[in-house]
Order: C-alpha cells, then structure tokens, then sequence
C-alpha cells in the first residue's frame, strides 16, 4: 500500500543526537534556539568571588572529560534524596544528548526564566513524570534534536548515523552468532607482537569521551544535576531566598574545587574540563540602558525648552550638545520581534519620567549633561555585544557549512587534470592540537 507524503514526513522513532562543542556561543545559540529570551552563556575561567559574583549566574554546566580512574570514582552509588523529587530532572538515556540534556536540567529549575511556548509545553506535560521517563522524553523530542542537531557540523550528525548503522549491524550479527552452535576450540597464537598490534589498534579506535553536569540553585538549595545518577544531589542549603542569586556561588564552590582538582592532569597541560555559566544576556542589559537614556533625553529636553523658551543650548556643554545626536544612534541586533525589552522596561522608565518631573530647574542642565555622557558609554556597550554576536553568528556558519562537497569536487578535479598525485606526494603540513578528534562516546561534547 502507498505511503503518503503526510505520513512519511512523521518522524516516529526519531534520529540521533550529534555532537555540539562545549563553547559558550554553541550554547548561547541552542538556548535561543530552545525559544530561551533574556539568558547567554559565558565560559568561567576562574571560580573565585571576584571572578564570577559579579555575573550573578543562574546556574553553571561542567564539562570534563571522561577516563578510566574518573569513571571508576563516578561509579559510586548516592542514596536517592526524596527531596530532589521537587527538582526537575532527567537521566541521560541518549549518549550525544548530554548537552542538551544538562542545560534543560539547569533551566526548567531557574525561576523567573522567560522560557519558550515549547520548553513550557514540555516542561508541563513531563511535570509528574519519573527522571527516566523525562529523559526518555528528552531523548524523543523532535525540536530538541533539531536544535541541538543545527548547532553540530554535518560531518558530526553524518558520524552520529554511521554510528547507529554500526550498533544495528553489531546487534545482528551477536543475534546471528548467538543462535549459532559454538564452534570448536582453535589454538590462539600468544604473539606478543600480534597483541601489541591489537593493543595499538584499541588505543586508536578509543576516542575522548565528554560529560556534562548542571549546578543550579532552588528550593532553597544547591542541587548538582548529573543524568548518569538516579536523583538530582544536594551540594549544600542556601542562607535565605533573598540573597539565594548572590550566595549560592559560595555553596557550590567547594563542589566545583573537588571536580576541577579531580579531572586535572598532574602530567601534561592538557586541559581536560571548562565551566560555563548562564547569565543574563549582557545585550539586553546594555540596550536597556541606552533606550532607557533616549526617554529620559526626551524628558529632559522637553522640561529644558519649558523652562528656557528663549532657549537652552548654551547652559549646557557645547561639545556634549554637539556630539549628543551620536551618542545616542546605534544600530541595533536584527530580530524578527523588533527591539527586545526586558519585563521591567516600562515600569523603570515611568519611574525615571517622574523623577525628571518633581526635578528643580536649576538641576536639569546637570542632568542632560549625565544623560550624554551615560549614552556614549551606553553606546559602546551595544555596540560591542552586537559585534561579538555578528562573529558568533559568523562562527556557527562555518562550523554548520558543510564542505565536503567542495572538498569532493576539487579532489575530482585534481584527478581530472592530474595534479592529484603530485599533491599527494608533497610533504604534508604536522596537525596542529586544535585539529584533534571530535569526542566521542557517552556524553559527547568537544573543547
């Protein structure tokens, strides 16, 4: 019988989940592209109080990579805590789908958190479900997979299908083998070349293996989110809830010394783990700010030329009142939304307003000279948020193109002309570090 299109557009088993690297602008990208408003991710390089307070973080993601002593310590089994079940969490069910996986950890528990239609429809229906049963529905979510997949390059989510193909044609041919009688006992060669070459051929074939775990405050305690255990694990309880977003950064802090000193290599440089926190996006911030400085100019001059009709330029600074049109021009990020504006936009501005209004005549002036030079370093900020977002954009292009077309063509064309085998006897370039293999296994994420 046919098949219809509408039928087959249907993905009822779903795909893979490809490897994304553990950057802070792949993050940023699949939080908006999760529907996420208001939040970016920014990577911390130190975890001391002068070095992270100030970001005032809703939570922080770990990633390290995996080895056989650290495997063995994460083996270790925590008593399930029966007030972890307020916590949203889910267990890691799909390998690659460890980033995603940890970031929702961490944002279904922020409050105050301007989640999308999607995440608050998913958040809603897997409510009073079982953390194997969220994970399960993670891991089945056609606009996860899809958000994350986008953020992967090609040859990643090409890995990630060759890589099911060679589990199904390994799970045949155990089934065909098994329902086979046994075979007669060969005598086995104890070669130790043979098992030097084979021992080789295992080192070559094992691949970095990364892990993601999320850190987030709520119900009035620091939880740890690692979807390899049963529960979320309590880190420590927080003071009080009003200073819940500044003091928990001190409670999770011993937590995160522990891991940094654990999956530190004593040996070699290699660093083998980054943190990552999600903040507040720093663009909203900073175009709150200058928007918020462009009403109270209007403010401001509207009082001015009410209160000096003859006119008021000369009781302000010349060189303020003739830069004062740039100041307050910037261009602006493309969204298809228009200019976005935080909760409290309106009500700060109409606060700022009335302030303005009960402000005596002689202060004005003294004011407006404020308001400028506040709008030129207002300006800069905008600017430079929407040039790092220019280049990050400009970055995930080249890392989600894929070249391999080109690539094919041009060797094609070499052949053609044949200049394809004096290209290859050339002396090739040594690869450099950042060239190293994408990670693999359970968990992957790539530094």
């Amino acid at each position: 019988m046919a098949t219809s299109t509408e039928d087959t557009s249907h993905d009822l088993v779903g795909g893979p989940f490809a490897v994304i690297e553990s950057d802070p602008g792949v993050f940023t990208a699949l939080i908006r592209k999760l529907g996420v408003r208001g939040l970016e991710v920014t990577e911390i390089y130190d975890i001391e109080p002068w070095a992270v307070d100030h970001l005032e973080p809703h939570g922080l993601i770990f990633c390290y990579l995996c080895t056989d002593d650290n495997e063995a310590a994460e083996n270790i089994a925590y008593i399930d805590d029966p007030d972890a079940e307020v916590i949203w969490f889910a267990n890691q069910l799909s390998n690659d789908a460890c980033s995603s996986q940890a970031l929702l950890n961490v944002l279904l528990n922020c409050p105050n958190v301007e989640l999308g239609e999607e995440l608050r429809e998913f958040r809603a229906i897997t409510e009073q479900m079982s953390p194997v049963m969220r994970g399960l529905a993670l891991s089945g979510s056609q606009f996860i997979r899809e958000a994350q997949n986008s953020l992967a390059r090609p040859a990643d989510i090409r890995g990630a299908l060759h890589s099911i193909a060679t589990t199904t044609v390994k799970a045949s041919k155990a089934q065909a083998k098994a329902a086979k009688p046994p075979p007669k006992k060969r005598k086995v060669s104890s070669s130790p070349s043979k098992a030097r070459c084979k021992s080789a051929k295992a080192a070559e074939e094992q691949q970095e293996v990364y892990h993601f775990i999320g850190y987030v405050p709520a119900r009035g305690r620091v939880w740890e989110l690692d979807g390899l255990r049963k529960s979320a694990l309590e880190v420590g309880e927080l003071g009080g809830p009003s200073d819940a977003r500044n003091s928990w950064m001190d409670v999770v802090r011993p937590a995160l010394r522990m891991r940094m000193q654990q999956y530190t290599a004593s040996e070699s440089d290699h660093i083998r783990y980054n943190l990552l926190a999600i903040v507040d996006d720093r663009y909203c911030a900073a175009s709150d700010k200058l928007e918020l400085l462009k009403r109270e100019r209007n403010t401001l001059e509207r009082r001015l030329r009410e209160t000096y009709p003859e006119g008021w330029a000369d009781k302000v600074d010349q060189t303020l009142y003739t830069c004062a049109a740039d100041a307050f021009a910037t261009c602006v990020r493309p969204a298809s939304e228009g200019t976005v504006f935080s909760e409290d936009f309106g009500s700060r501005k109409m606060d700022r307003e009335i302030a303005i209004l009960d402000m005596p005549a002689r202060s004005l002036p003294t004011a407006w000279e404020a308001c400028v030079q506040a709008a030129l370093s207002a300006k800069v900020a905008v600017e430079d948020e929407i040039t790092k977002a220019r280049e990050a954009n400009t970055e995930q292009i080249k890392r989600t193109f894929d070249y391999e077309p080109f690539i094919t063509q041009f060797i094609t064309c070499l052949h053609n002309e044949g200049l394809l085998e004096a290209a290859m006897q050339s002396k090739p370039a040594e690869e450099s570090p950042s060239q190293s293999a994408p990670a693999r296994g359970k968990g992957r994420g790539k530094r």
